[in-house]
């Protein structure tokens, strides 16, 4: 039975991985509201159109919504990416998380302060 589960195991960790890519980290760490970052830290609005140069980031259109989960860190203070998702009014839904550059939004209100510093992992940077 171990021996099913383990090739069960290896065969979807192969499949996993082939239909993805483990892009380069950004950040060694990222600021969040809580340990698993799920909790919104804040709401920005964009400040001008923005095309993802890979899939670890998202695309957005100016004067958009962006709910803001954690901001990467870099060398002790907070760095040029945050990771969010797009707020869609026509479906009142949030869209794909991935990460943006920080200069081109506006954050508007604080929901919850970012004080736990949370390390990357490989996951943080996977795309699909």
């Amino acid at each position: 039975m171990m021996r099913i589960f383990l090739l069960f195991l290896t065969g979807f960790v192969a499949i996993w991985a082939v239909h993805g890519i483990f892009m380069d980290r950004l950040a060694s760490k990222k600021l969040c509201a809580d340990e698993e970052c799920i909790y919104a830290i804040s709401l920005a609005r964009a400040q001008e159109d923005y095309n993802a140069s890979d899939c670890r980031f998202i695309n957005f259109k100016k004067g958009q919504w962006i709910y803001v989960y954690s901001k990467l860190v870099k060398e002790n203070e907070a760095g040029e990416f945050w990771a969010g998702s797009v707020y869609h009014d026509h479906d009142n839904e949030m869209g794909i998380v991935g990460y943006f550059p920080s200069t081109l939004v506006h954050e508007k209100g604080v929901y919850k302060e970012a004080t736990k510093e949370v390390p990357t992992t490989d996951i943080d940077f996977y795309c699909e």
